[in-house]
């Protein structure tokens, strides 16, 4: 047995454990290794500046070094999810169905988790923690494979939780840190029966790495290419604050904005103050030729738009603005060019909004409200490994229950078929 099929059996083994593990115990669990970041902070981020600096002297893009960096309040908020994960109810054994038939058949639909999971992610220690926590309170091991750019930040808070693992008494092959071997990772994704579900956080060469490769069931953490809508009767003040925020606020994440639509009525009120407001944060704006049309002067030296603008995920401080006719024109360029992630419309109108949420097909739709809250730790999951995409079992924040399955429970009096 090679060295990755032994610890894919050890995890297994420790799966069938901690699915038996009380509630309160898992919870235990993640209290200490809460702690246990928090002690060792200084520990992490050490390793984590030789990270930083190495992505630096490789020239790696901006946005991706934000991803990678970790400071003292980035510890903080991943020692807060863990307890924000520990202080939700436990999933696991939840009653969620059930009925007697009329033969006299009881049945019950139990919660019960999936057993192994595999989470691939690129660049992004602080889902080391996040994956962890998600994992074992929902009764899963799981097995991390970071990338070479967080290989020193990975290491250490995964020696961090493991040892936290073992001060709680619980098994320690529950978590597991892979190394950044290429074909190791093949190898994994191929261990259908041993590994029940691969969750990737990373980019389309990623994605399609798995898709030709794998074996074991995919959730993908897809990609967010997301756009801020400005309907005819949108109040311009709230537009252009949540148009900056959607931009500005963390450009390199996958629910930043990546596009901003503006009606024509509305764009003579709307889109010089927006131009200002984000130029003035650093945002490149590409612009249709309405839209430069329009802002005149102020359009001097900005790029026009092209196809390949609407359609890229620019994860920076770029935007692409287009100029809308109609809500119904804004809803067919987001359902050419948007990845299904967050979609967002402001609007002071109850039926445009209504018609918005049920034209566009995403993953969360959003009327006056930035696309930045497509976040679990937001929407009161403590956190989440990834924001799916795709419409079967998970959509949106890949939570607690996304990563449980249920098992029918079936009590009979001595029936026969």
């Amino acid at each position: 047995m090679n060295g990755l099929r032994r610890v894919v059996a050890d995890v297994r083994a420790a799966s069938r454990v901690l699915a038996r593990l009380p509630g309160h115990h898992r919870d235990a669990v993640l209290l200490e290794m809460a702690e246990a970041l928090e002690r060792r902070s200084g520990e992490i981020l050490r390793d984590n500046r030789l990270d930083v600096e190495a992505a630096k002297r490789a020239r790696t893009a901006p946005a991706l070094i934000d991803r990678l960096l970790l400071d003292e309040d980035r510890v903080a908020d991943m020692a807060a999810g863990l307890r924000a994960v520990a202080a939700l109810p436990d999933p696991v054994g939840v009653v969620d169905g059930g009925r007697r038939l009329p033969n006299g058949l009881e049945i019950v639909r139990r919660r019960v988790p999936l057993g192994v999971v595999a989470v691939i992610y690129e660049g992004r220690p602080n889902v080391t923690a996040d994956a962890v926590g998600l994992c074992l309170k929902s009764g899963n091991a799981v097995i991390l494979r970071g990338s070479r750019l967080a290989m020193r930040s990975n290491q250490i808070i995964a020696e961090v939780l493991t040892g936290a693992l073992i001060e709680a008494d619980a098994p320690r092959w529950s978590v597991a840190l892979l190394g950044s071997d290429r074909d190791e990772m093949r190898e994994l994704v191929q261990m259908e029966g041993d590994v029940d579900l691969v969750i990737p956080r990373g980019g389309e060469e990623l994605k399609a790495f798995l898709r030709e490769h794998t074996r074991v069931p995919v959730i993908y953490a897809a990609s967010g290419n997301n756009h801020v809508y400005v309907h005819a009767d949108a109040d311009p003040a709230m537009a252009v604050k949540i148009a900056v925020n959607a931009k500005v606020q963390r450009p390199g994440v996958c629910n930043a904005a990546e596009t901003l639509l503006v009606h024509r009525d509305a764009a003579p009120a709307v889109l010089p103050l927006a131009a200002e407001r984000l130029m003035g944060s650093g945002v490149e704006l590409r612009v249709d030729r309405a839209g430069l049309d329009l802002l005149g002067d102020a359009a001097g030296g900005l790029a026009e738009a092209t196809e390949a603008d609407y359609a890229t995920e620019f994860l920076d401080l770029v935007l692409a603005v287009r100029v809308v006719a109609s809500l119904e024109e804004a809803v067919d360029h987001i359902a050419r060019f948007g990845s299904g992630h967050s979609e967002a419309i402001v609007t002071d109108s109850l039926e445009a909004a209504g018609e918005f949420q049920a034209s566009v097909d995403a993953a969360v739709v959003y009327v006056n409200a930035s696309t930045r809250f497509t976040d679990g730790g937001e929407f009161g999951m403590g956190a989440e490994i990834g924001i799916s995409t795709q419409k079967l079992h998970a959509r949106g924040p890949i939570g607690l229950s996304e990563l449980t399955s249920y098992t029918y429970l079936v009590t009979g009096h001595g029936h026969l078929r």
